[in-house]
């Protein structure tokens, strides 16, 4: 009996993994630290170091808030974003969006811009996250395989998380060691020049892709083809029931985050036991969610959509519990497992959000534009849910009472995603037994 080489032992684990050559590996991990390092020097700091921001910015609480909302007029231009991400390649798209974000984030660590400038670049960067994630989401759509679409899609969540938690520890660290604002900026400066080698990667390993690729057409020819795949897709009702899904997947994400003041009015946890299980149900859940939904999806589900509906009914189930559970000193414990439970849940479903739109039998060059409707709906609700969660909380006199009311509206929204996932978990059925 042969042996088997070490290459061929080595190609094996490559197609296991959904990946066709070592190119096409690069080429993958080179759009999903794209989709990471692009927010490493400023998105990614606003949970460890928002303090140092506000130092570093000059800026007041106030006006923070309003350079993160003005980010996120992203999700007004994601379907316009779509045409875009139609009628140029994966690989133009990524590099002209980095390079805007290094160039601006230089501006900010060297010239100390005044909080009107800062608008303008926080509008810069909204603007270009229109275009630039939906074509990460479909980067990692077009270097895995059809076959295994929810695993490219959990190691996108997996790696990105675990980089951002990694390069927040490090700077963590440097910080512990030397202190000083400027420690803090040079690690912003640091964290942006590793944009140049992501650069050279992607020109190196991301392939032209689309209606950008084709030959022979005219720039003419080519707009009207990418305006007549974004309508195309626009009325597709795949695409709208994967999007609600990942609506009421990213709204129980975003509800998830209440589970550590929950913790503390009802239980009266410490700060440092509150902290713990923040970084745990918030933070290491999302690394180990996203391996672990992509194989459950590809190697058990055979279908992301199979994934998220089972994945929702879990979150059903477990919120339910706790809105049922006591609440006394002997319920601490099942409390933490059941929201924990929650968290794992809404993980593994958030970590393939958008994966069954690349398993819907879109053609390659409109889905980029598939991807950006996708992440219109799925990121919708951070228009909404935290200025009603707020508002509860606000206008509650009893704290318990606010967050009960928060995670029915959980449960309201994870039922109508499971109801949407089982539709579409149909919808995919009957086309392949078409």
């Amino acid at each position: 009996m042969a042996t088997p080489s070490r290459s061929g032992i080595k190609q094996r684990a490559l197609n296991k993994f959904g990946f066709n050559s070592n190119n096409q590996l690069w080429g993958f991990l080179s759009v999903v630290m794209a989709g990471q390092i692009i927010y490493s020097a400023f998105e990614a700091f606003k949970g460890t170091f928002y303090d140092l921001l506000l130092k570093v910015l000059g800026v007041s609480n106030a006006q923070l808030g309003v350079i993160f909302s003005l980010i996120g007029i992203s999700v007004f231009f994601y379907i316009p974003g779509g045409w875009i991400n139609n009628r140029f390649s994966v690989k133009s798209i990524l590099i002209t969006g980095l390079l805007i974000r290094m160039l601006t984030v230089f501006i900010i660590v060297f010239l100390q811009p005044s909080f009107t400038l800062l608008r303008i670049i926080a509008i810069i960067w909204g603007l270009t996250d229109a275009f630039f994630w939906p074509a990460v989401l479909n980067g990692v759509s077009l270097l895995s395989d059809k076959n295994h679409s929810g695993l490219a899609f959990g190691l996108l969540e997996s790696i990105r998380r675990a980089a951002e938690m990694l390069m927040n520890l490090l700077l963590v660290g440097a910080m512990a060691l030397f202190g000083g604002i400027s420690i803090f900026k040079t690690g912003m400066l640091v964290y942006n020049l590793l944009i140049i080698p992501l650069v050279i990667a992607i020109i190196k390993f991301v392939p032209s892709n689309g209606i950008a690729a084709e030959t022979g057409a005219s720039q003419t020819k080519k707009a009207s083809e990418a305006l007549k795949g974004l309508l195309k897709v626009l009325l597709m009702p795949k695409v709208w029931l994967a999007s609600i899904t990942a609506l009421t997947i990213y709204w129980s994400y975003i509800n998830l985050i209440y589970t550590v003041p929950y913790l503390q009015a009802v239980y009266h946890i410490s700060q440092t036991q509150a902290s713990i299980f923040g970084i745990i149900n918030t933070g290491a859940m999302g690394v180990v969610a996203g391996i672990i939904s992509g194989s459950l999806s590809d190697y058990v589900f055979k279908s992301s959509s199979r994934m998220m509906f089972v994945a929702l009914i879990l979150t059903f189930i477990a919120l339910i519990a706790v809105l049922l559970l006591p609440k006394n000193q002997q319920t601490l414990w099942p409390s933490i497992i059941l929201l924990m439970l929650f968290s794992f849940a809404i993980f593994l479903a958030k970590s393939i959000i958008l994966a069954p739109i690349a398993e819907s039998g879109i053609p390659e060059k409109y889905s980029g534009s598939s991807m950006s409707v996708g992440s219109f709906a799925a990121y919708a609700p951070v228009f909404w849910a935290y200025s009603t969660n707020g508002h509860i909380i606000d206008t509650h006199k009893d704290a318990i009472a606010a967050y009960q009311q928060i995670f029915l509206i959980s449960v309201v929204v994870a039922g109508i995603g499971v109801i949407t996932a089982f539709f579409l978990t149909l919808s995919n059925r009957k086309q392949k037994t078409a």
